[in-house]
Parts: structure tokens; sequence; C-alpha cells
């Protein structure tokens, strides 16, 4: 579990009165695998993801897959492959038997694996494990129990209220799809859920109707308000995984949408919300901050109290409200300097023919400085090699050796996952 929980009792916790018995003994607390399609978009979204992360550079198959798609005969997928898909699906949902593994490596088939799947799950099934993208460094295992997760969705369906169906942008595997795409519904009777990302955005519009709740993440949203849109009533959205821009969120509003944004992380799962652009943050009614220190408390579906470490600095208002003030520790480590990458990309956009750009450290296999990728201003893009000589010479005016970048990537935009979170990059051969 990536954000180990230290069992407290010396404080106290002052959050309203949640109905801890219900929860835990409530019939769609458990058994989600039950749900047929929410099964399937939770497999078949982890080990399409999977299969392309052990293919950079390389398009993945198309989705949806059927039943019958035998990932070595039709998906091209070796044994290495096979083995690092079976590995995450195990990972995921804790499937631990030795007849599981067999049955997946004998069976490479998307229905088989299900089937096993669910098997595994009826026999155990209390805890999930999400993967953090690594888009702050190397990704995690960030474990949740399903009573956590339950947890959450009930604090969250109280904030949408007559949802009826649910159309979602993101994948089903990580823990904002999950939360949104396979419990809500459960907790919301909700039965109809509509994969949005192989549709365009004008296409998406066309298809909404009145008690619709629209899962997306902030590029998502950004794409679809290039059109103008104009929602008809009753149609809310969600928008998470990464910052909303203020103005996108404004933007939105102003044309028919209730916008819910949600502040958390892999680690923690959902921490607060908000419904307006520029305003701080609400707790969650089960979290309580924890003075000097940059922990949150949780109260448990059993009562215990449970201290969570934070990725973020907060800044308080009052007791419950809060503005996302930063990452607590961005540096990373250059020729045995601590370096911060933030900085740099600071640096890097205050040239005049920079528009964006984003620094993180090499992969193992590239190096072990820093590279940049870097989004020039409408008509600066002609010479990149003279771009990158220029740049190169004003990182070295303006920052320290470990800080200058030892290589450049280019585009028009910057490389982000499906779910909106910043993506890593192959640096250019040059």
């Amino acid at each position: 579990m990536c954000a180990p929980a230290i069992t407290i009792a010396t404080f106290h916790l002052t959050i309203r009165d949640m109905a801890d018995a219900p929860l835990l003994s409530h019939p769609n607390a458990s058994a989600w695998w039950e749900d047929a399609p929410a099964l399937r978009r939770f497999v078949t979204d982890l080990l399409a993801t999977e299969l392309a992360l052990a293919r950079p550079g390389r398009l993945p198959a198309p989705a949806p897959w059927p039943d019958a798609c035998h990932f070595a005969g039709d998906l091209g997928a070796d044994s290495l492959e096979l083995l690092g898909m079976a590995t995450a699906l195990a990972e995921a949902l804790h499937l631990r038997t030795g007849a599981v593994d067999d049955r997946l490596l004998a069976h490479p088939v998307l229905g088989d694996w299900i089937a096993a799947a669910r098997a595994g799950l009826a026999a155990g099934g209390e805890a999930i494990t999400f993967r953090t993208s690594g888009s702050s460094g190397t990704p995690k295992r960030c474990t949740h129990p399903l009573a956590t997760l339950w947890q959450e969705t009930l604090a969250l369906a109280g904030l949408l209220p007559g949802r009826q169906r649910i159309l979602s942008a993101v994948p089903a595997h990580h823990i904002y799809g999950f939360l949104f795409t396979v419990l809500l519904p459960r907790a919301c009777a909700i039965d109809e859920v509509v994969d949005l990302r192989a549709a365009s955005p004008a296409a998406c519009l066309s298809m909404m109707r009145p008690g619709d709740l629209v899962v997306a993440h902030p590029g998502w949203w950004e794409a679809l308000a290039r059109l103008d849109p104009r929602f008809g009533p009753d149609i809310a959205g969600v928008s998470s995984t990464a910052p909303c821009p203020d103005a996108l969120a404004d933007g939105l509003a102003a044309a028919g949408l209730r916008l819910l944004q949600v502040y958390g992380s892999s680690e923690t799962a959902g921490v607060g919300w908000r419904e307006q652009g520029g305003a701080p943050f609400t707790l969650l009614p089960y979290w309580q901050a924890v003075d000097g220190t940059h922990a949150l408390a949780r109260r448990m579906p059993d009562g215990d109290d449970v201290l969570y470490p934070l990725q973020d600095k907060l800044a308080w208002e009052d007791a419950r409200r809060f503005r996302p003030a930063g990452r607590i520790d961005q540096a990373v480590q250059v020729g045995g300097t601590n370096v911060f990458p933030d900085y740099v990309a600071d640096v890097l956009r205050m040239h005049p023919a920079v528009e964006d750009a984003a620094v993180r450290p090499m992969r193992p296999d590239e190096g072990r400085r820093l590279k940049a990728f870097i989004v020039p201003r409408a008509g600066m893009d002609a010479d990149q090699a003279a771009l990158r000589e220029e740049l190169s010479s004003w990182a070295g005016e303006r920052l320290a050796t470990p800080e200058r970048p030892a290589a450049w990537n280019f585009g028009a935009r910057l490389p982000r996952q499906a779910s909106g979170k910043p993506a890593d990059w192959i640096i250019d051969v040059e």
C-alpha cells in the first residue's frame, strides 16, 4: 500500500454523523464483480493499458475486445506480455491462488480471464490495488479496502442526486474511473454506463440528456469547451485526475453544466470537492485536518481513526475548507544535487518562444539528467534545431549545471495520458 495507514487515537474527529453500520451491511458494498459490464470494463481497460505499456510507440489494440479475443492470436501478445498482463490483473484484484494463475496463462482469452477474475473476487475481493501514473515519479501500488471505496461512493452519491445515466471518458481500472463508473452506478441504481472515449466531443454533446453524469478529466473538458457547447437541463459533470483551470470551469458553468471537481490522489482516493472555479475545496465528511502535519485523518467505516500522509500542501481557510498549495517535495537528484523540475519548467516558460514546458528526470534507460518537452509559440517551431540551441543557451545562463535539461523534445501540446494527467515521453535522438 503506497500510503501506509497509521491508526491513531489521540484526537477527536468532529465530522458529520455517517451511518457506519448501514454502510458495512449495504448489499451494494460488495460483489461489484457481479455486474458483468462493470467487470468487463475494468478487466479490459487494465489489460489494454498493460499491453500498451509493454509496447511503447505502438498503437494500442482498438476496443472493445470481444469475449473470444485471444491475446496471442488476435493481439500478437508474446509470452512476456502475457505474463505482464496476468500479473497486473492478479495484482489489482488480489487473485492469489495458483489455480487462478494457471487459468490465466493457459487460456489467454478475454472471456476466460474475466471469468477467472470473477471467481477470484468471489473468493476474496475485500481490496483493490491501483497503480499511480508515475506523473510525479516512479509508479506506486496503492491498495484500498473495498469498504473505504464504498464509503466515498456513498458520499459522492449524496452530492449527485437524480443521476440516471453515466457517460464516461475515463478508464475503469483507475481509482477515479472505478469510483464513478463501477461503484457509483451501484449506489445510485444506474444501469447504463456509456463509454465516450471513442466518440468525438461533438458526438458526445449530441448524446447527452437530462439526468446524465459525464465523468471526464480536464483535457477532455477543454476539448469539449472549444465547441462552444450549450448544455441541456439537468446535466452534471465531474472532473478529477488533474487541476481544472478556473476559466474552464467557469466557461462550462456558463454553458449550463453543473461541474463537480474532486480533489484527491491514488494514495488517498477522494479528499474534497467544489462546484465553482476558484472556490476552496470542502473535505468529504469522513476526513479531518490534523494540526501540525501534512496528513489527514480518516474515520474508517469500522469507526477507527486512521492517518494518511498527503502528497500536497493544503492551505486551510477553516476546519473543512482548503486550497491545494503545491507538492510537499518535488525535488529529484541529479548528480547528487536536489533539483526541482517544476522550477526548471518555469524558467523555460520565460523564454519568448516558449508557450509551455514540462521537465522531468530521464528514465534509467535514457540517462541520469533532466529532459524537457517544449511547446513553441505559434510560428516559432520552424527550426527546432535552432530553438534547441537557443534554449540550451538560455538554460545555461539561468540554471545550475544539474538543472539544465540534457534532452529536448518539441510538440504542439504537452504529453498527457488518457486520464488527463501528465505523461512521460521518449527523448528524441539528436
